[in-house]
């Protein structure tokens, strides 16, 4: 269970990005960064896909490989996020002709040579996904992958008959079904309001509301895709236009806490077996080019800033830690 939005553009232009990853905890999450000019190859297959990197990307990157990444943003303001996707993602037969590519080396071949959604459409119309699990991932890992610009969105999903990129006009993502089912789905849910509905009378009684917040009744609370889908886009449609950089972030970071899942209350398998958890998140502030992170393990968010990042060397960090809640003596 994955959460991706495009928070509103701040007064000053600041765009960013907001993006949850919720799984159990059985991935070695790593922060990679991914040099610029760097020669890479998708190496899960004989002559997979080859390319040199125009652009230093920062990401969280998993198995100690900085070039494998499910989230990430480049030095040109172009984020991508890989959301889980089962039962709706189809993997290719290799071609054996340059253009086959494991799953987790999109995101770096995208990153490392795109500037834009549109770019990157034409990008991933020169690869074929191919359905090689490598032997380091312990799991099948059916995904889709959201790419923003300051822009636009765009939607890469692996269909049975192929790969179709599609624009994601609300520049919302979740999980399953494909994007256009949530977008048909909307409909369902047109008549929220932040503001409160008039009283009525009815047999010359009058009902009123008792508090704020009856203008979001039946805003789906589940943690199931679809309803995350609708809550994300309300809260983005109505969330108040930032004034400038810092009240963007802030607040694209409020919204993420707000899909935060509490342990134990998504399992798995039976009896807690694999809780869900909310491992990480993340948000690619596209002006900029900041990248700030928040870990299971650690209430503190931490920033990095593309532009002072050596790019010289790929390579993979530690996730940071700032020792929990801090003390305050009043």
């Amino acid at each position: 269970m994955c959460t991706n939005f495009k928070y509103p553009t701040a007064t000053d232009g600041t765009v960013c990005v907001g993006r949850t990853m919720e799984f159990p905890n059985v991935l070695p999450w790593q922060l990679g960064v991914f040099a610029v000019n760097q020669d890479a190859q998708s190496e899960v297959v004989p002559n997979g896909k080859k390319w040199t990197s125009k652009y230093g990307v920062v990401g969280f990157s998993g198995f100690s490989n900085p070039q494998w990444y499910a989230d990430a943003m480049n030095t040109a303001g172009l984020s991508a996020h890989a959301l889980y996707m089962p039962g709706h993602c189809t993997y290719y037969d290799p071609k054996n002709d340059g253009s086959d590519i494991g799953i987790m080396d999109v995101i770096a071949f995208v990153l490392g040579t795109c500037s834009t959604t549109a770019e990157a459409k034409a990008a991933l119309a020169t690869c074929n996904v191919v359905n090689v699990t490598p032997k380091e991932i312990p799991i099948s890992l059916p995904l889709h992958i959201v790419i923003h610009d300051k822009d636009s969105c765009v939607v890469a999903e692996f269909h049975p008959e192929g790969m179709q990129v599609v624009d994601n006009p609300v520049q919302v993502a979740t999980n399953s079904p494909y994007l256009d089912w949530h977008l048909t789905n909307v409909a369902n849910y047109l008549s929220f309001s932040p503001e409160n509905p008039a009283a009525i009378q009815v047999g010359g009684a009058t009902f009123a509301p008792f508090a704020q917040g009856q203008g979001f009744r039946g805003l789906p609370a589940d943690g199931t895709s679809p309803s995350r889908f609708i809550r994300a886009l309300t809260m983005v449609r109505f969330a108040k236009t930032p004034a400038d950089q810092q009240e963007a972030e802030l607040g694209a970071i409020r919204l993420l806490h707000g899909f935060d899942i509490v342990p134990g209350t998504v399992d798995e398998k039976p009896n807690g077996a694999e809780p869900e958890l909310t491992m990480w998140s993340t948000v690619s502030d596209l002006t900029a080019n900041r990248y700030l992170v928040n870990t299971y393990s650690d209430p503190q968010w931490f920033v990095i800033d593309l532009a002072t990042t050596d790019f010289t060397k790929s390579r993979n960090l530690a996730l940071p830690t700032g020792g929990g809640p801090q003390p305050l003596t009043v």
